[in-house]
């Protein structure tokens, strides 16, 4: 599912379901870090970082620890560059040669409602009126969970450019359905704030697609050399 939204340079991982079977080893170096936490979180935790090293395998890199640096960025191997999400019966990890692609981000929701006062929170007034419009054309598509799920793309693909935190009302995204049909389509994320330097430019915003099927609501950004 996330491949069909990713260049064929990037080598994406996915694992559908949990069998409830005994979670993936981790190395002592990432067991330390969810030593406390509670069991889901630890089987999410050691699922993406499994689908990581398989990745990591296609790629021909020795498979390692992946480590969560500073606001929980995953550390990858040197070379690489890549991006892990998880939800309820999901996991995945994309991974590519930073020769091919400056940075990626990827991320799935399930395909449902947001929280009452989410959307609120993390849109502007403009793209509520835009997935009002959307909802209006295309009724079978949960907009604001793919819209939320866009906007973690965009930050997940932002903060390893720039070490810095990108809030919700920092990018202006406009989704679109593609020809294929309303389950499929692209977005455009325009940055409020100075953008990432790539090559020599100042990035003015992000371009990323998305697509929603199996339940799930997925996105991904790429960022390509100048």
């Amino acid at each position: 599912m996330i491949d069909e939204l990713l260049p064929a340079s990037v080598v994406a991982v996915e694992v559908h379901g949990d069998d409830g079977s005994e979670p993936a080893p981790l190395y002592p170096q990432e067991a330390a870090v969810v030593a406390r936490a509670v069991d889901k979180r630890r089987r999410e935790f050691a699922l993406v970082r499994a689908c990581a090293r398989r990745a990591m395998d296609k790629l021909g890199v020795p498979a390692q620890a992946v480590l969560p640096g500073e606001r929980g960025a995953p550390g990858w191997p040197a070379g690489l560059v890549g991006s892990m999400t998880h939800c309820e019966g999901y996991g995945a990890a994309a991974l590519v040669r930073e020769a091919d692609l400056v940075s990626l981000g990827i991320d799935a929701e399930p395909h449902e409602p947001l929280p009452p006062g989410v959307l609120e929170a993390v849109a502007l007034p403009e793209e509520q009126a835009r997935l009002r419009q959307l909802a209006a054309r295309h009724p079978g598509v949960h907009w604001e969970r793919l819209l939320f799920s866009a906007k973690e793309s965009v930050y997940k693909a932002w903060f390893p450019l720039t070490g810095k935190w990108l809030d919700f009302s920092e990018a202006d995204i406009e989704i679109t359905v593609g020809p294929e049909g309303t389950g499929h389509g692209r977005f455009h994320a325009r940055l409020l704030v100075p953008g990432p330097v790539v090559g020599g430019r100042r990035l003015g915003a992000f371009d990323g697609r998305w697509t929603v099927q199996r339940g799930l609501a997925a996105t991904a950004v790429t960022v390509p050399h100048a």
